[in-house]
């Protein structure tokens, strides 16, 4: 169904279903009909690939994902939508709707049940509200895919495709520069959905690393670092990691002066490379 996109068909298909929108779930199902074939496009699926979606909604987006993936499963939260789904997708033999939270589901099982030989790509629309849990979920967890190509908020994909050592820097961006290499691809206004959010909107792809950006001696410390540092990103690097780690401040003076890391430097004027530094050292005096 091509016409999904419409703002008569979204009606009427929500008419007909008795179906309203919820606004604990962030829904906002799009009505600009150029964005989801260039989502779908741009998010490196082909006849032999798999696409794992999150949130579909009507569909929108899973149609155009259908036309060039092999296969396509999404997983969708609201119980209410699978039946609507059932219609919308009606033309396509190649996706699957699975009904559950993407925050609970079992991904390494999902994605070994049902893309059993296929490269795998995740493409999707995601609520604002739970964009970063999402993303570091699929990044954290190691899944075996390629890339992660979603829709987020304006600012959170500004701040996720961020460059280290920037203002616009924070924690999320240093992990998310950790496991990827993020691309903002192109903006979507707000009056591109329905109903309109407040603010614009953003497709980013996260081109997944096959090792990680740096080499760590501990990875859970390194992110425990980064933490600490942007919790408190108006204090120098000394103080923050110092109070967030409960160290001494003299220890970690002297291990960032030992490693040619100047103390006196803030969260956001170092790049993952320092923090890997920074990182290993603490490792290595066993603070």
């Amino acid at each position: 169904m091509d016409r999904l996109s419409d703002i008569g068909e979204i009606k009427r298909i929500m008419e007909s279903s008795g179906f309203s929108f919820s606004k604990a779930l962030g829904q906002n199902f799009i009505v600009n009909p150029s964005v989801c074939p260039k989502m779908a496009e741009m998010c490196g699926a082909d006849k032999d690939c798999g696409v794992l979606e999150v949130g579909p909604g009507i569909g929108v987006l899973t149609n155009e994902l259908c036309k060039v993936a092999k296969k396509v499963v999404a997983v969708e939260l609201d119980k209410r939508l699978p039946e609507i789904l059932s219609k919308t997708l009606s033309d396509h033999e190649n996706v699957k709707i699975v009904s559950g939270d993407i925050m609970e589901i079992d991904l390494h099982k999902l994605i070994e049940d049902e893309f059993s030989g296929m490269d795998v790509v995740v493409c999707a629309n995601l609520p604002y509200y739970i964009t970063s849990p999402v993303i570091m979920k699929l990044l954290e967890e190691k899944l075996p895919i390629k890339s992660l190509t979603v829709m987020v908020q304006k600012e959170a994909a500004d701040r996720l495709c961020a460059q280290m050592g920037t203002r616009a820097c924070g924690a999320v961006t240093a992990a998310v520069r950790y496991y990827s290499d993020p691309k903002l691809l192109f903006k979507v206004s707000a009056g591109s959905f329905m109903p309109p959010p407040k603010v614009d909107s953003a497709v980013i792809r996260l081109d997944i690393h096959q090792t990680p950006a740096v080499d760590l001696k501990d990875e859970k410390l390194f992110f425990r670092v980064i933490k600490s540092a942007f919790a408190q990103r108006r204090k120098t690097l000394v103080n923050s990691v110092a109070s967030g780690l409960s160290i001494d401040k003299a220890t970690v003076t002297r291990l960032m002066q030992e490693n040619s890391l100047n103390p006196l430097a803030r969260a956001e004027q170092m790049s993952l490379e320092d923090f890997a530094t920074l990182t290993n050292a603490l490792w290595e005096a066993n603070v």
